[in-house]
């Protein structure tokens, strides 16, 4: 059978079953192409590793990619359309963990300040504007920003509602007086809907957000404002950086009021949408602030509230 066939099929029965399946099937689509116009049987091993490897150093992407194909040989082999699999028997081991970057105040300004409509293309200035905010004050993923309705946005009340999102989990979140404000604003003067959607954030011509337009206006925008790392990581400051930040200043915040942090912490995990506290944990980076409050809150704790 043709790869892109048996791909497809797979994907068709993935989706039937109830999953989303939408990374992975981007990830096997991308995964036939680059083998061409071949038959299941025909994929070598070779050609397979050249595409988990892809350029630069072995991330995470690596395994995320080896597992999805994985499934889909299984699925192949069931059935008897290889007899064997050309994948590498197991994914090799990380050489660095990720560590997201943490926006500071001053970073967050610049970035403000760097936007212009020359940088932002099809999104409005306003919409940039918006949805860095809305990112960072409500600690939302990309996808669930992009795809708040009007109905999910009470002003009124200050409350989003994000609408089966990863793991197709819904919640409430509360938000504040100020990005209540900023939402209101830009509800005011934003275009009418074009087309058939109902989201909050549009374009300049009412149309849909999509994840590839944003990235692209964002990366520019952070450019002009100089934004970047100097830790020799892969990856520069990213989007979804916002909520790592968001979660980390909550973190800082507590520390620096003399909070109960461990109690506080499964509020933020359903603030953030996670099933776990663990989940959560993820984000709390420890930058030298963090320490410095953790190793302050220690102290107070080992000499029973005195410092000597």
């Amino acid at each position: 059978m043709n790869l892109s066939q048996a791909v497809e099929q797979y994907i068709l029965l993935k989706q039937s079953l109830g999953f989303r399946f939408r990374i992975q099937s981007y990830t096997l689509r991308a995964f036939s192409r680059a083998m061409g116009k071949l038959s299941v049987g025909q994929v070598k091993p070779a050609t397979v590793r050249a595409f988990l490897d892809g350029h630069g150093p072995v991330t995470e992407a690596w395994s995320q990619k080896w597992s999805i194909l994985r499934g889909f040989y299984a699925y192949a082999i069931a059935r008897g359309m290889v007899r064997r699999s050309p994948l590498p028997l197991q994914a090799p081991k990380i050489s660095q963990t990720f560590t997201p970057y943490i926006y500071s105040q001053q970073d967050l300004r610049k970035l403000l300040g760097a936007i212009t409509p020359e940088r932002t293309w099809s999104l409005s200035p306003q919409t940039m504007r918006t949805l860095l905010l809305l990112l960072y004050g409500a600690g939302l993923r990309l996808s669930e920003a992009l795809n708040l309705e009007d109905a999910h946005v009470d002003l009124k009340e200050r409350m989003l509602q994000v609408q089966r999102s990863k793991f197709f989990k819904s919640r409430l979140v509360p938000i504040g007086a100020k990005l209540a404000a900023v939402l209101a604003d830009y509800a005011e003067g934003r275009p009418p809907i074009r087309g058939a959607h109902r989201c909050f954030l549009r374009t300049k011509t009412g149309c849909r957000l999509h994840a590839s337009t944003v990235g692209k206006s964002f990366r520019a925008v952070r450019e002009a404002a100089g934004v970047r790392r100097t830790d020799g990581s892969r990856y520069q400051p990213r989007l979804h950086d916002l909520r790592h930040s968001r979660a980390t200043h909550c973190l800082l915040a507590w520390y620096r009021e003399g909070a109960d942090v461990q109690a506080l912490l499964p509020q933020l995990s359903a603030y953030l949408g996670h099933a776990e506290v663990i989940d959560t944990q993820r984000y709390l980076t420890m930058t030298p602030e963090l320490r410095e409050q953790a190793s302050e809150r220690f102290v107070r704790y080992a000499w029973g509230g005195r410092r000597e």
